[in-house]
């Protein structure tokens, strides 16, 4: 090859390799800021073993979430027990949430987003309140814009991370524990009066009813009861049987007074069991859907049983063994309900009409026709 085609081959390799370089910079250019984080962890660094506390700031709310021993606890409300397996699991997934897409944005972009002071701020904080992490949660994000956002399966999260208020991210979780209501984060169980002996009620209009039995196959009486009146049977069991399915809705503030839960005139339940325990319990007013309720646990387990009338000794073994089993069920619980019983609860309605009834609710109706 001549000295002259070799010099028109190596003008056309740079002019190439030149353009090739203009595209690669124009492509560049055209990128969308940070889509090199794309896939990329949100929260880096962040460690489950390293977090003592996690607050979530809401514009008229705060909820703190504090680690105690093998326990979390919610701190506005009085350290009342937080769901273990939620924090668990809203901890899990902060650590795997990944950036999916990341967008440009300016103060309105913000507003729109809620990813300004009227969002939801949430902190991991680490031993002795060292920040670990923080993000600011806005609104859902939805592929396709449904009728109803607000009840809607949002597609993932806008989020946004402190010092890049330029940049709005989106994840594919709607991130739905980045509330700062106390009802999201409870323990629901409650304490559970089971196997009633005896159940009392007294009204604040003076009204009362008492139903007692002698054993736990033994039909339920009604104290008092008057020539022409029978007792539903079916109405006796579902109010005693009620108070052993108890859940909770949500605790009360900690400031929170009888004036205003209504337990300063509440209704008086007494509730003792066949195990020995006994419930002094008061229920307050509606909140919606939900009573105010407190009570105060009393008596004390039953740790010998007392022989069946006519008990065959081949059945005396096993239910020696279902009673041991049971008394030790019991006394596992009774520290939970010793903890519940500081606090003033939140009872769904649908758990305690059945036990709420007046004295005539619980009579069998007389035909009219007759």
């Amino acid at each position: 090859m001549n000295p002259r085609a070799v010099a028109v081959l190596v003008v056309l390799v740079l002019a190439l390799g030149g353009g090739a370089l203009l595209l690669r910079e124009q492509a560049a250019s055209q990128r969308p800021p940070a889509s090199g984080t794309l896939g990329q962890p949100l929260l880096k660094g962040l460690k489950a073993a390293e977090i003592a506390a996690i607050v979530i700031r809401e514009p008229k709310a705060t909820l703190t979430l504090e680690r105690k021993e093998a326990r979390w606890i919610i701190v506005e409300r009085g350290g009342f027990p937080a769901d273990l397996e939620k924090v668990r699991q809203f901890v899990l997934k902060a650590i795997e949430l990944k950036i999916g897409q990341a967008e440009p944005i300016g103060e309105a972009d913000r507003a729109r987003l809620q990813l300004d002071d009227k969002g939801t701020g949430v902190e991991f904080r680490g031993a002795g309140g060292k920040p670990l992490a923080r993000l600011a949660v806005g609104r859902k994000y939805f592929k396709r814009e449904p009728d109803n956002p607000e009840t809607a399966r949002a597609d993932g999260r806008f989020v946004q991370l402190p010092g890049g208020e330029q940049t709005a991210y989106v994840v594919a979780d709607p991130l739905p524990e980045a509330s700062a209501k106390s009802a999201d984060w409870i323990d629901r169980r409650s304490f559970q009066a089971e196997k009633l002996r005896a159940l009392e009620l007294r009204y604040p209009d003076g009204e009362r009813w008492r139903l007692e039995r002698a054993a736990d196959n033994a039909d339920w009486k009604l104290e008092g009861l008057r020539p022409g009146e029978r007792l539903d049977i079916t109405r006796a069991n579902s109010a005693t049987y009620s108070l052993g399915l108890l859940e909770l809705a949500d605790v009360a503030p900690k400031d929170a007074t009888p004036a205003d839960t209504g337990l300063d005139k509440p209704i008086l339940v007494d509730a003792t069991t066949l195990d020995g325990l006994s419930y002094a319990i008061r229920v307050g007013r509606l909140a919606g859907e939900n009573y105010y309720v407190s009570f105060t646990p009393g008596g004390a387990l039953v740790k010998e049983r007392l022989p069946e009338k006519g008990e065959k000794p081949a059945d005396r073994e096993s239910r020696d063994k279902e009673f041991t089993e049971r008394i030790k069920k019991l006394e596992a619980r009774l520290p939970l309900e010793r903890q519940l019983s500081q606090h003033v609860l939140l009872v769904p309605r649908s758990k305690l009409e059945d036990t709420l009834k007046k004295r005539a609710g619980l009579l069998e109706k007389r035909d009219e026709k007759k």
